[in-house]
C-alpha cells in the first residue's frame, strides 16, 4: 500500500513515498480507502519534531481524509461498505486508514472527497470548543485570531452557525474576505490595523469568547477584550510563539482559560465524539457549513504542500489528492 513516511525528524522535511502493510479492520474500526487527506499545520510540526507527540521514526503522517468504507470490524453495523465518510487518526497520508468508529462521520452528498479531507479536525476541534469547554449561547460575541487559516475559517462558520456576534482576526484582504465569506460580522486586520484600538471599538472589552489557534503577540490583547465571565480558548500556536499571560491580569479580568485538546478528548468520551460529527454532517448537509478548499496537492507533489505550510502561504484549507480526488 502506497503511503507518505517520515524517514527522519528534520526541519527540512525528510520524506518519501513508499509502502506500508494493508491494514485490516479490529472490533470496532473502519477501514476506508483514501480518496483525499487535510493537511493542517501541526503535520509540518510533527514531521520537523516539533509537535507534542513525537511518533517513533519511521511513520506515517497526517491526522485527517475522506474516502469510501472497504470493510469494517465487529460491532461497526451502522456503515456499510461503500459509504462515503469523512475520518479523523493517525497515519492519514496513505492509500487506505483505520480508525475506531466514534472517529468516523458520514460524509453529506453536498461535500465533495476534497471538502471532507478537511472537515473532520477543524470542525470537530471547534464544535468541541464551543459547545462542551465554551458553553457558547447564541448572542455572545466570539473574537476569532487567525481567521484565514483552516481552524480559524471553521471557528468562525460554527460560531455564526450558533448564532453568535463573530469577529473575525486575520492578516490581509484575501483572508479577511475569506472569513467575511464564513459568516463574520466584524473583521480586524493584522496588517493594517491597530489591533487593541480596533477591537476596543467593535467590542468595548465586551468579547465573550476568545478563539485562539495561533498564540504569539496577540494574544494578551485579546485576552485583555474579555469581559468579566468570558472564555479565552487556547487551541494551538501556529504562530510558533508561545504566549504568557500574568496572572495578575487572569484575576482582575475574572474571565477563564481553557485548554481545547479536541484528539485525546475524543477517546476518553467515544459517544459523546461521535454525537459531535454527527451533528456536523447534518450542520454541512444543510448547507449551514461551507468547508472550502483553497488547494488540492497530487500526493506525489507532497512537498510542494509542506513548504507551503513552512513558508506561511497557506489560505484555507489544503489538501492532498490520494486516490486522483474520484468523486
Amino acid at each position: 500500500m502506497r503511503a507518505l513516511i517520515c524517514n527522519r525528524y528534520a526541519e527540512q522535511p525528510d520524506l518519501s513515498l513508499g509502502e506500508t502493510p494493508e491494514p485490516s479492520p479490529a472490533e470496532g474500526e473502519v477501514l476506508v480507502e483514501v480518496r483525499a487527506a487535510g493537511l493542517n499545520f501541526f503535520d509540518l510540526l510533527m514531521v520537523q519534531g516539533r509537535y507534542q507527540r513525537r511518533p517513533e521514526v519511521p511513520f506515517t503522517p497526517g491526522g485527517e481524509a475522506a474516502g469510501v468504507v472497504t470493510a469494517r470490524g465487529e460491532r461497526v453495523d451502522d456503515l456499510a461498505v461503500g459509504d462515503r465518510v469523512a475520518v479523523h487518526g493517525q497515519s492519514m497520508f496513505a492509500e487506505r486508514v483505520l480508525a475506531p468508529r466514534h472517529h468516523v462521520a458520514r460524509l453529506p452528498d453536498n461535500m465533495s472527497f476534497a471538502q471532507g479531507a478537511g472537515f473532520c479536525i477543524t470542525y470537530g476541534t471547534c464544535y468541541h470548543a464551543y459547545k462542551q469547554v465554551a458553553k457558547l449561547k447564541a448572542g455572545e460575541t466570539v473574537l476569532v485570531l487567525g481567521a484565514g487559516g483552516g481552524v480559524g475559517m471553521a471557528a468562525v462558520a460554527l460560531a455564526h452557525a450558533m448564532g453568535a456576534h463573530v469577529i473575525a482576526a486575520a492578516g490581509g484582504d484575501d483572508k479577511l474576505e475569506l472569513a467575511r465569506s464564513m459568516g463574520a460580522n466584524e473583521c480586524i486586520d493584522y496588517s493594517g490595523d491597530d489591533f487593541r484600538a480596533r477591537l476596543k471599538r467593535l467590542a468595548g472589552g465586551r468579547v465573550d469568547v476568545v478563539v485562539d489557534p495561533v498564540g504569539g503577540s496577540y494574544s494578551e490583547s485579546a485576552y485583555r477584550a474579555c469581559a468579566p465571565g468570558g472564555r479565552f480558548l487556547v487551541v494551538g500556536f501556529a504562530s510558533g510563539e508561545i504566549p504568557r499571560l500574568p496572572l495578575n491580569l487572569v484575576l482582575l479580568k475574572t474571565a477563564a482559560v481553557l485548554g481545547v485538546l479536541w484528539g485525546p478528548w475524543t477517546d476518553r468520551h467515544p459517544g459523546t465524539a461521535r454525537e459531535n460529527l454527527d451533528a456536523l454532517s447534518e450542520l454541512a448537509a444543510r448547507g449551514a457549513l461551507r468547508c472550502p478548499v483553497e488547494r488540492e496537492v497530487p500526493l506525489a507533489d507532497y512537498m510542494q504542500a509542506f513548504d507551503g505550510f513552512a513558508n506561511r502561504q497557506v489560505t484555507g484549507k489544503w489538501v492532498l489528492e490520494v486516490q486522483g480526488g474520484r468523486a
